[in-house]
């Protein structure tokens, strides 16, 4: 972890890649999650079965990824604390962010009944789907401490540099939850219900790992004075942190969320089909995500250390990598997106529909791309407050095109999609001369 010299960070596209390969693949292991409930459950060829998958996940999405601001605000402090040197407080920022998270978890649980409630009523679909993805929400939500605590130990291993750690718990939780997927679904037939307990499982193995994992990094000096774990200053930066970035992601959700219900007021088969294309599209995303870690690390290490030149070196990288990759990701979404298509869905309209607007779906990464580089840029720097700042216009842009482009039904739907992404990497980038002026001098 002794990276830091004389205030100096190591920037280098070497040390870059060291850190965004395995994040990167431990962020496609997120959407893989996804991809094996969709995949199991459309292998049973009902239509009605895939959008519940869809909409369940969804809402657990809305609900877990608002507090998986957990792992990015958890990143940036813990690249900071390395930059400044403080080892004590690098354990006491992850002891903080478990507690966070249990804490945030078991809420969850307690009223997972009114929140789902009130989520399905405005989703618009048909009462089929409502009834099979309460019992997918209802059973998964138990996952909830462990999938925030798994957030927490993910942002701390980024934040010390140690994403190969990162990748190995991601692909532990997804092995265990694909195996654990076909077993309950496709064996044993316990249908939806038995994707939605594959997942718990899949956390629960990850949260055990993940502890032993960080136990073992920090070795015998483990224990931090409890004065420390809440000492009042570090305890508000925390959770302003985590409040904003917390915003900023439900502003992200809402938009999906609202994507997805527009879907579902079409039909059964649309709302299927947007959720395949959607799934495939995360794999790429999340692919690219990588950087964004890697851009997590050094930005917030180089913040730590006060060194602006490396700080400006990892905007660079990031910026450049991200592009690099985000090319060949639609290029190959575009050639191999339909066989896709037919391996997650045995439904002949869902593979039609979701051919038909696989062209706008492929343009994902290509739009999306400075977004992410963006994001893990500001999480770095802990810039919280502006990356949920920029987030509003991002939003109110979406529901502009959306508007706009209302006759064009899914097709103008995807284009509003589009244009949000585009439009977060936009804002993010205007606003950044101004804080490194104001984090740097």
């Amino acid at each position: 972890m002794n990276v830091t010299v004389a205030g100096r960070v190591e920037v280098t596209s070497r040390r870059f890649l060291a850190i965004a390969l395995p994040a990167t693949l431990a962020q496609m292991t997120t959407p893989v999650l996804g991809l094996v409930a969709t995949g199991a459950i459309g292998r049973l060829g009902d239509a009605v079965l895939l959008g519940a998958v869809a909409l369940g996940a969804l809402l657990f999405d809305f609900a877990f990824w608002i507090f998986g601001s957990i792992r990015m605000g958890t990143a940036g402090l813990t690249a900071q604390a390395l930059g400044r040197g403080e080892r004590v407080e690098l354990r006491a920022v992850l002891i903080r962010a478990l507690l966070i998270a249990a804490a945030i978890g078991l809420a969850l649980i307690v009223l997972h009944g009114p929140l789902a409630d009130l989520a399905f009523l405005g989703m618009g679909a048909s009462e089929g789907v409502r009834s099979a993805a309460t019992v997918y929400f209802s059973i998964r939500i138990l996952s909830a401490p462990f999938a925030i605590g798994n957030f927490a130990v993910l942002g701390w291993l980024v934040g010390i540099a140690r994403t190969d750690i990162g990748l190995g718990l991601q692909i532990l939780i997804a092995a265990v939850n694909a195996v654990a997927t076909v077993a309950l679904v496709l064996w044993w037939d316990f249908g939806i219900a038995g994707a939605a307990w594959a997942n718990v499982l899949a956390e629960i193995t990850g949260t055990a790992f993940g502890l032993i994992a960080a136990a073992r990094l920090v070795g015998r000096d483990w224990r931090v004075p409890w004065r420390t774990v809440i000492d009042r200053v570090r305890l508000v930066e925390t959770v302003a942190v985590n409040r904003d970035i917390m915003i900023r992601t439900a502003l992200i959700m809402s938009v999906i969320l609202f994507f997805t219900a527009q879907g579902a007021r079409h039909d059964d088969v649309t709302l299927a089909a947007n959720a395949v294309l959607y799934n495939i599209v995360m794999v790429s995303a999340f692919f690219l995500d990588g950087f964004s870690t890697a851009a997590e690390q050094i930005c917030g290490q180089s913040v730590g250390a006060k060194d602006r030149a490396g700080f400006r070196r990892a905007v660079r990288l990031v910026l450049f990598w991200g592009f690099g990759f985000a090319a060949p990701a639609t290029a190959l979404l575009l050639v191999g997106g339909g066989p896709l298509i037919d391996l997650l869905s045995a439904n002949e309209q869902v593979r039609e529909v979701g051919r038909a607007f696989l062209p706008l779906a492929a343009l994902t990464p290509l739009l999306g791309v400075a977004a992410f580089a963006y994001d893990g840029i500001y999480a770095g720097a802990t810039w919280a407050r502006d990356m949920r700042n920029m987030m509003i216009p991002a939003v109110a842009l979406f529901f502009l095109a959306w508007w706009l482009t209302l006759p064009l039904g899914n097709s103008g739907l995807w284009l509003a999609y589009l244009a949000f992404i585009a439009g977060r990497g936009v804002f993010l980038a205007l606003r950044l001369p101004a804080l490194e002026r104001g984090t740097f001098g």
